[in-house]
């Protein structure tokens, strides 16, 4: 008779970890890690010890004889400006609007509501650190969109990953196919990526502003994740069911 060692479970147990909590555990890392960013670059910001820096690199956008005009093509100010607006309140209502309506057909209530409070709470976090801060904007000279709110934390930026990484960390947990989660988060970053360099060459904002709105949305939506993977393993956030 084979007789297995009392403690030879201690030898997998690096492994499990790894599979079962290894990534909850890189994920609050992450948080922690973006979180402490976030508090150092706004101390940074408040203290003016990265205005140089930010007005260097928007300089370096635009031609030096007029910098009313940036870098590259007519078509390129166009793309950014349609890329931009991947990240207004309007698109991005809409965005939520029609994944609730998809949780809805699809019978997944609790998901629902899970996606509707982290959008929201999302969103009441950004206008909180925007009227907290108050930084004024690039000079106006720059501006190729309209806008009327503070510079810092990028609202846009901020939005765009609280919004989309949000979905995408979310819909990953309630989608069944590996292959469907990859594309939710690869696509969610890639729009997030897009969203917040449009904000820097259309002159509305510091690189340290869209930094900033990264850094709270990348802690946000892994938050979001976090919990969803929590409620997802007690049985209380539906897995959206694939149609015959």
């Amino acid at each position: 008779m084979r007789h297995t060692h009392p403690f030879a479970f201690l030898r997998s147990l690096p492994r499990l970890v790894l599979q079962q909590e290894g990534i909850v555990l890189i994920a609050v890392f992450v948080v922690v890690v973006s979180l402490w960013g976030f508090v150092e670059l706004a101390d940074e910001v408040v203290e003016g010890d990265t205005q140089t820096l930010d007005l260097w690199v928007l300089q370096q956008l635009r031609h030096s004889d007029d910098l009313r005009r940036p870098l590259g093509p007519a078509w390129l100010i166009g793309a950014g400006q349609e890329i931009t607006a991947l990240g207004g309140n309007f698109v991005l209502a809409l965005v939520v609007l029609a994944v609730l309506g998809y949780l809805l057909r699809q019978r997944a209530f609790a998901a629902m509501w899970l996606v509707l409070i982290a959008t929201l709470g999302g969103a009441l976090l950004s206008f909180t650190f925007k009227l907290f801060f108050g930084r004024e904007r690039p000079d106006a000279a720059l501006h190729l969109v309209t806008v009327h709110s503070p510079s810092f934390s990028s609202g846009q930026a901020m939005l765009s990953a609280v919004v989309y990484l949000t979905l995408g960390a979310l819909l990953a947990q309630v989608v069944p196919r590996r292959a469907d989660k990859m594309y939710f988060l690869i696509v969610a970053f890639i729009l997030t990526l897009l969203i917040g360099l449009s904000r820097v060459y259309l002159g509305v904002h510091y690189p340290t502003d869209v930094l900033a709105g990264w850094s709270v949305g990348l802690a946000w939506a892994l938050l979001c994740w976090v919990v969803a993977r929590y409620l997802r393993r007690r049985g209380m956030v539906e897995a959206v069911q694939e149609n015959a």
